[in-house]
């Protein structure tokens, strides 16, 4: 009876955490018909062992290493607890009736629920945390509870929706902006002199030219993140890439603008020129905007014993609050709205340089001193050599 139970428990549970009938049937019938086979002869009264007590422990067996959290119910009472199931929800839960040790009104209705039921709370195990609970029957008034975290899944929601709400908003602005001034002109015609009108068009122009940028960099962020788990495989030379980047911003804007410190370390990484490129231009772009105008933005590159490169790119402009540096590298986040955007900012060039940098198996360190200014280090991995 022992290994009948074992089966049909096993059975259960192999359905909790998903696997398919058509791959369980066939190995409880097989389980069952070995254990038919191999029945043995019924043992003396005084040999005889206490099957519920069997059951308990094959139950635990089984579910014990699934990764899946895990409750088996006697009735309203938690007679079992896997080790994933303790650690989301404590030891304390093993002994305890159901509806007292999971602290949840919803959860609460479970042990009145049918075979195959859930529900899905807010909050489970504080904060903004989202499970889904699902009861399964094994026999009579024992059932399992299946425990699955929808943390963050419901996170991705989220930021899915705050993405588009955002970028609709971004987008937006600039829209009506142009669609304001085009109805102006359209409706005054000949009343309009030609110096309003070359300001007015001027303005759509510039408010065009934002909607573009927004629109590029949305597409960047979209193609980094694509592929943010491909790593790079082209080994590149580092100080170069900078060396080559710093020189083509100082002929645009003046070598009194942007500085290399001393000679660029040799450091050879695996990397995608075109992105590594794009974070060291957005990188010197912000100390630009943000950075002290009468001041050069300093950009160093240094190569550490530890196996690392680390290309640093300094302003001494205002510097940032405290408080902002968190969440710099959020989408749309911006520490001055009105300043970033009249200097054409799209609040995505930090996003996008994160990403890149993560693709590449690096970290991304930002420090900021109010009235000192900020320094942004971009750390890589060295690449191996031999």
């Amino acid at each position: 009876m022992a290994g009948m139970a074992l089966a049909l428990i096993s059975a259960a549970v192999m359905l909790a955490v998903g696997v398919s009938w058509t791959v369980t049937l066939p190995v409880t019938l097989l389980w069952l018909g070995t254990l038919w086979l191999a029945a043995p002869e019924p043992l003396p009264e005084a040999t005889r062992i206490d099957v519920a007590e069997v059951s308990r422990d094959a139950v635990h067996e089984t579910i014990e290493p699934l990764g899946q959290p895990l409750l088996v119910l006697d009735g309203a009472r938690i007679v079992d607890a896997n080790a994933a199931a303790r650690k989301a929800l404590g030891q304390h839960v093993l002994g305890q009736d159901a509806r007292i040790a999971l602290r949840h009104p919803d959860a609460m209705r479970l042990t009145e629920m049918a075979d195959g039921d859930s529900v899905s709370i807010v909050g489970f195990t504080g904060g903004k945390t989202l499970w889904q609970l699902t009861r399964r029957n094994i026999e009579g008034q024992r059932w399992i509870i299946e425990l699955a975290d929808r943390s963050g899944e419901a996170q991705i929601s989220r930021a899915h929706t705050d993405f588009v709400a955002n970028a609709s908003h971004e987008l937006r602005t600039p829209l009506a902006s142009i669609t304001g001034y085009v109805e102006t002109l359209a409706e005054g015609g000949k009343d309009i002199d030609e110096a309003t009108e070359k300001r007015f068009l001027g303005i759509i122009q510039r408010e065009a030219q934002r909607m573009i940028s927004l629109v590029e960099d949305l597409m960047t962020l979209s193609h980094v993140e694509a592929e943010k788990f491909d790593r790079p495989t082209e080994e590149l030379d580092l100080g170069q890439l900078v060396s080559r980047v710093v020189a083509e911003v100082s002929s645009l804007r003046g070598k009194e603008r942007v500085a290399l410190v001393d000679r660029p370390a040799q450091g050879k990484v695996l990397g995608d020129s075109r992105q590594l490129e794009q974070v060291l231009r957005n990188l010197i772009d912000n100390a630009l905007k943000y950075g002290a105008p009468d001041q050069p933005v300093r950009v160093d590159v240094q190569a550490a014993e530890a196996g690392t490169v680390t290309v640093s790119v300094i302003d001494q402009g205002p510097g940032i609050a405290p408080e902002h540096l968190p969440h710099l590298t959020r989408r749309f986040y911006r520490t001055d709205p009105g300043r970033s955007r009249a200097s054409g900012g799209t609040g995505l060039g930090l996003a996008i340089v994160k990403h890149i940098v993560e693709r590449h198996g690096g970290r991304l360190e930002i420090a900021s001193r109010l009235g000192e200014g900020t320094s942004v280090q971009v750390i890589l991995p060295k690449a191996t050599e031999g």
